[in-house]
């Protein structure tokens, strides 16, 4: 069983995530968890390091082996492995994207909030960036009466109408979602797999946070995997680090089954992203072929930390959470305070958290809640002050 309880002074390891804030603030910030990896990641890391060359390296047969075959064993998804290219990150694969896909002055579109790098992806290549708002669908009236439907955030195909136009090329997508924590079911999945195909607009899926489902009714379902067409009309991108907390050591792959797609995609990488190193394939190759219980036991871990942060939260009342699917990210509501940055005003009472203005979301918070419990519930006292004290 791992330890999800300890905790692991990080202040003197050079963290970006502990290393912002003076040492009075607790950072709930960046998406990096405080769990030490585990035992697999760190004995492959131990193995490579033995051997003492760090030369340029490839990706290992055995990674892309391992890699196909979880897609196959997860989500019954066939890959062919012409279809992968190895990328140092999910962020250079959606800014590639952007470049790969129409010309200079097309447009992008995306769901709005969202991961803060999507929204500057386009005018790094030059398009226009499209900002389509999601909806906040609220809960039936039995569901505050102990139905299971709490309200979630959904695309609204109707404003993605409306906002298209002649030169929208590209979908970014984020699958399950950052920030709002939802896992996109197949119906909607599809229905906007079908927009896109009637549009000729090519999706580019940002699936990084896939294996991090923490409800039991939940499943994720890569949007590429719907069908033929759909594949063809789409770029997925993973990676391990996220559910195995080696964000520093970048390792991702873009799977482009469309030949002239993965050539543009290529081009567009050439010179100018850099390779991967071999710490980073030794980490990623003991993910994807790893058989024990980490990603078990941590989603186990972090559904119960979702489950505290959101009944404390709530019971805020000029606050208010919707419920986490997945990821280890709460989205709050912090817009009935009535404050110019609601992350500006908590770091004033120890928290640091990331402003929902970087995300599209004014007025909102994003909460990382990757970390031990006892550090939740500090976090959680410490956002109850500074509700108290307004």
């Amino acid at each position: 069983m791992h330890d999800f309880d300890r905790i692991i002074d990080r202040r003197q390891s050079s963290s970006a995530k502990w290393q912002k804030y003076p040492p009075e603030v607790l950072p709930f910030w960046v998406a990096d968890m405080d769990f030490k990896a585990p035992d697999i990641i760190l004995n492959a890391l131990h193995q490579r390091v033995d051997h003492g060359i760090f030369g340029y390296t490839l990706p290992p047969s055995t990674l892309v082996n391992g890699f196909l075959q979880w897609l196959e064993r997860q989500y019954h998804w066939q890959v062919d492995p012409d279809w992968l290219t190895w990328i140092p990150g999910v962020v250079p694969g959606f800014n590639l994207a952007c470049r790969a896909v129409g010309t200079e002055g097309d447009s992008v579109m995306m769901s709005v909030p969202v991961y803060y790098p999507f929204l500057s992806a386009p005018k790094f290549s030059r398009r226009e960036a499209i900002y389509v708002p999601l909806s906040l669908e609220e809960a039936p009236e039995e569901a505050s009466k102990g139905a299971s439907e709490p309200a979630r955030w959904v695309m609204n195909i109707d404003r993605f109408r409306a906002a298209r136009n002649d030169t929208t090329r590209l979908f970014l997508f984020c699958n399950p979602h950052n920030p709002t924590g939802r896992v996109y079911t197949e119906s909607e999945l599809m229905k906007f797999a079908e927009f896109c195909l009637e549009n000729d607009i090519l999706i580019c899926s940002d699936e990084i946070h896939c294996p991090l489902v923490l409800d039991a009714d939940k499943r994720h379902i890569p949007i590429a995997s719907l069908g033929a067409d759909i594949e063809k009309n789409s770029i997925s991108l993973f990676a391990p680090t996220k559910t195995y907390n080696t964000p520093g050591l970048s390792c991702s792959v873009a799977v482009i089954p469309d030949p002239a797609v993965r050539r543009a995609f290529r081009r567009a990488q050439a010179g100018l992203v850099p390779g991967i190193s071999p710490l980073a394939y030794a980490a990623a190759d003991a993910a994807y072929n790893d058989t024990g219980t980490w990603v078990e036991d941590l989603t186990h871990y972090l559904a119960g930390n979702a489950d505290f942060l959101e009944a404390a939260v709530n019971s805020l009342s000029p606050l208010r959470m919707t419920h986490v699917e997945a990821t280890y990210l709460a989205w709050i509501d912090c817009t009935r305070l009535d404050l110019p940055d609601p992350a500006e005003y908590f770091e004033a009472f120890g928290l640091g958290l990331s402003s929902g203005a970087q995300f599209h979301g004014p007025g909102y918070v994003r909460f990382n809640f990757g970390c031990p419990r006892s550090v939740l519930e500090e976090g959680v006292t410490r956002l109850r002050k500074g509700v108290e004290a307004l």
